[in-house]
């Protein structure tokens, strides 16, 4: 959950940040969508801890940056603390599986194991909508944030596709293959080619990082492993674009 940044993280947007150590507190207890806080490095004192408490006790996602950064998201008093808010409301994964697969419909899943760039994220999540996808699970930490870059990105979409955060994404998948939906990871590392995969199916599509796909640990324990046919001398696809063909594939032969 916490991390040291190195990486260059996205700046929420002025009108979703909460700064102050204090207000961010009452905010969580008030049960606010906390997506992710900022604080800054070496910051001490009472206060300071008790946020920090309050973190690890929600298991909010947080990493500590310099100050020069809290400095360059708001001009007034952040007191070594930025929050970011989501706009939209998380569901419970157990809950909506299990409405999902009661409803009648063949249910179709996205995990995303710790992608971490808000576009790409918005991006996906728009083609998840077009394509009819029940529910994306994200890991509560490394993943993304739902921040204005990915509202705008996925043109609205993100209103429309419940978003699950989950504490480990393996945990999800024994639960989704429990409740008899196939788990079928996007990758590289198989022989097996996407037109291979029976996706008529219930079935959960699993994509990696922009850098380091799908977690070795991952792999081990989904059903079928699938990739993409490349005829190019580029490796890959960025991920939104692969995750576009896997679920395409997935519409073609429920349409049949």
């Amino acid at each position: 959950m916490e991390q040291e940044s190195h990486e260059q993280e996205q700046i929420p947007s002025k009108e979703s940040q909460i700064f102050g150590i204090r207000a961010i507190i009452e905010a969580i207890r008030n049960k606010q969508e906390v997506d992710k806080v900022f604080i800054q490095k070496d910051a001490q004192g009472t206060l300071m801890r008790d946020l920090l408490g309050t973190l690890k006790k929600h298991n909010i996602n947080f990493s500590y940056v310099p100050v020069e950064k809290l400095n360059r998201m708001t001009k007034l008093n952040h007191q070594g603390a930025i929050a970011s808010i989501s706009p939209v409301k998380f569901y419970d994964m157990e809950t909506l599986v299990t409405e999902v697969t009661e409803s009648g419909k063949t249910p179709l899943f996205l995990i995303l194991d710790q992608l971490s760039d808000a576009r790409n994220f918005g991006a996906i999540i728009r083609t998840a909508e077009c394509t009819g996808v029940n529910g994306i699970i994200v890991q509560k930490a490394g993943s993304a944030p739902v921040n204005g870059d990915t509202v705008k990105t996925s043109a609205g979409a993100v209103f429309n596709v419940p978003i699950c955060k989950v504490e480990h994404i393996k945990d999800a998948i024994f639960y989704l293959q429990g409740s008899g939906i196939k788990t079928v990871a996007a990758t590289e590392k198989t022989e097996s080619a996407l037109y291979d995969v029976n996706f008529t199916d219930p079935v959960a599509i699993i994509m990696g990082s922009e850098e380091r796909g799908i977690n070795p640990s991952v792999l081990k324990i989904v059903d079928e492993k699938a990739k993409l046919p490349m005829f190019g001398t580029i490796g890959s696809l960025n991920v939104s674009v692969a995750c576009g063909a896997f679920l395409y594939e997935a519409v073609r032969q429920r349409s049949l």
